[in-house]
């Protein structure tokens, strides 16, 4: 007989969770979040993307095929119908495939005209960027180079205005030498 074994120690209880009826995809989604997000360490299982059904290839060798002198038996109908609905089934997948790749081919070419159009209206957008810039920049420089302009005709005025006032002075020199006009009058009105 075993030996009695010390009681073991009462598990904890886990507390029922409320029971929530998701009432939208966004709610269900959530609910699935956070019952995988209470044990982070367990491992989540993520379905891998299911193959495209595609038929059977034909086959290389047919068995069971009637010889010229004997007619078909009753079961080889349903032979034949199972291969025809297969070959059909073949066909149909075949051209299915054939306008898939037709369609992604003209997706990608109108990809490539959407791109090329997005590129040529960009260029456009850069080339008038780029005029407008040059634009501002040469009325800049002609701004700048007006005011040098007009600083270098200020000083050339200034001086031939300070050789003006050199001779105007010299000559109120002389004036005042001859002191005998006076500067005003007084009492003519």
């Amino acid at each position: 007989m075993a030996a009695p074994s010390a009681p073991r120690p009462p598990r904890p209880r886990k507390e029922p969770q409320p029971l929530v009826i998701p009432r939208n995809a966004a709610e269900e989604q959530r609910l699935r979040l956070e019952r995988l997000m209470r044990n982070p360490e367990k491992t989540v299982p993520i379905p891998e993307k299911l193959n495209e059904w595609a038929p059977r290839p034909p086959p290389e060798f047919v068995r069971d095929v009637m010889g010229s002198s004997a007619g078909a038996g009753s079961g080889e109908f349903h032979v034949y119908r199972h291969l025809r609905r297969r070959e059909y089934q073949r066909q149909d997948f075949m051209d299915a495939m054939a306008e898939k790749q037709r369609l992604d081919e003209e997706f990608q070419k109108k990809l490539e005209r959407n791109k090329m159009i997005a590129e040529e209206q960009t260029a456009k957008r850069r080339r008038k960027r780029q005029k407008l810039k040059e634009k501002k920049l040469q009325a800049k420089k002609n701004k700048l180079e007006q005011k040098k302009q007009e600083k270098e005709s200020d000083q050339s005025q200034e001086r031939v205005s300070s050789e003006d006032d050199e001779e105007d002075g010299k000559e109120e020199e002389e004036k005042e030498d001859d002191a005998e006009e006076p500067s005003f009058v007084m009492g003519r009105g």
